[in-house]
């Protein structure tokens, strides 16, 4: 048991090791990320939100006017 724990500690064999590790965790990410239909089209979506705020931002301002017409009235 302690031969494999020094092949491990030599510099060489660890960063093979350390690269199957992140490549595999990476892999496992992408096929999360990607792999349901409702989550593609929900990332997709994400997108536009920069967009959106903009116009929520422009529509509350309008608003806001609005109803301080109708308070002071």
């Amino acid at each position: 048991m302690a031969e494999w724990i020094q092949w491990l500690g030599q510099f060489e064999n660890s960063k093979i090791l350390a690269l199957l590790l992140f490549f595999v965790a990476f892999c496992g990410i992408l096929i999360y990320v990607y792999a349901g239909k409702t989550r593609s089209q929900r990332l997709e979506s994400y997108k536009f939100i920069p967009l959106q705020d903009d116009e929520q931002d422009l529509d509350a301002d309008s608003g806001e006017e609005e109803d301080n017409g109708r308070h002071e009235s």
